[in-house]
């Protein structure tokens, strides 16, 4: 059997195919193919949205594949049309953004997705921004190297707070947001967590405190936000939630730019509403030049750098080389994204 391991420069395709070997041995016959991201930004290609390469260069490297393991390669429409030995594509993100579905569907090609990939360095890097928000840690660094000492932060007014004793709320209670409260509550913060599809037995059996949104927003002087992106989550953190944050509170987004309603942003920070704000993902990636948090005091970002480890790398690649000698050896996928056609597609 061929298989196309179409990587790019994080997930990178020496990676798919160690990981390929370790699951299916030297039986198969493995190809490459080098994607630009991340040195060329992701963007929609044909009828994708989030993807990198073109095209034409991805039907020609699929030429008698019957197997894709990817991170960004678009499988569109007119790539399945041309690629008729495809069977399978196994994509290495916590969600197949870069494959037409109902065009995978239609051509009997099964899809698999790689949830979790990301969890432990996303959680890591959501609890870094909150320190850094929490604590000036950017803007203290940024005005030492400029040459200028603020002692002036320890006055009272520009004391920052500590995560011991804090309450912290995680609206999204998934793989990433259990991890991040496992760590808050090592810190001794008291967690809350927002998510209509958890147990709240479970999530008490963890210690933390599920509650509604709107109690979550009140009672929290720290928010991270964890949620999916769908259409019933977008701007799910509007004007009118923000309004119910306690004065001074620290909000965090390390999730989904369209949760949140950016345009209140400034004016909260401006008047002290919202002590600090911290974002590793936009409404617009990357933001425009004349942004207007760019000059909003107390604000940290990060160029949506929340999974990028090489240890997600890894992860993403053995995932992906899981589903496919599930696939080969005629087993159920473990994350199938359209299971309808699983069965017809299976050897």
């Amino acid at each position: 059997m061929r298989i196309l391991a179409a990587g790019d420069h994080f997930v990178r395709p020496d990676l798919l195919r160690a990981a390929l070997r370790e699951e299916l041995g030297a039986a198969h016959e493995i190809t490459e193919l080098t994607l630009p991201w991340p040195h060329e930004p992701f963007g929609p290609v044909g009828d994708v949205h989030e993807a990198s390469g073109s095209e034409e260069e991805l039907v020609e490297a699929l030429d008698g594949a019957e197997i894709c393991v990817t991170q960004m390669a678009p499988f569109t429409e007119k790539v399945f049309t041309a690629c008729p030995d495809l069977r399978m594509v196994a994509v290495s993100r916590g969600g197949p953004v870069n494959v037409d579905l109902a065009a995978a569907t239609r051509h009997g090609v099964a899809v698999s997705f790689a949830p979790g990939r990301n969890a432990p360095a996303a959680a890591e890097f959501a609890i870094g921004l909150m320190l850094a928000a929490m604590r000036r840690i950017t803007t203290a660094d940024a005005e030492l190297k400029r040459g200028k000492w603020r002692g002036d932060f320890y006055a009272y007014e520009e004391g920052g707070i500590e995560l011991d004793g804090a309450t912290v709320g995680l609206v999204g209670y998934g793989a990433i947001g259990r991890i991040v409260a496992r760590v808050l509550r090592a810190f001794g913060a008291h967690v809350l967590v927002a998510d209509p599809y958890t147990d709240p037995h479970a999530a008490r059996a963890d210690g933390v405190e599920p509650v509604a949104l709107d109690e979550l927003l009140r009672r929290s002087g720290v928010v991270s936000l964890h949620a999916r992106l769908t259409p019933e989550t977008h701007h799910l953190i509007d004007a009118a939630k923000l309004d119910l944050l306690p004065e001074g509170a620290v909000l965090v987004n390390s999730a989904r730019g369209g949760l949140l309603d950016y345009a209140p942003l400034p004016g909260l920070l401006r008047s002290g509403r919202l002590g600090a704000l911290a974002l590793d993902v936009y409404d617009v990636e990357p933001p425009p030049a004349d942004w207007p948090l760019h000059d909003a005091p107390n604000v940290v970002t990060a160029p949506h750098l929340a999974g990028a480890t090489r240890q997600t790398a890894h992860r993403a690649a053995a995932i992906t080389a899981g589903e496919a000698g599930r696939f080969v050896r005629g087993e159920a996928l473990a994350h199938p994204a359209n299971p309808e056609v699983q069965e017809a597609a299976r050897p």
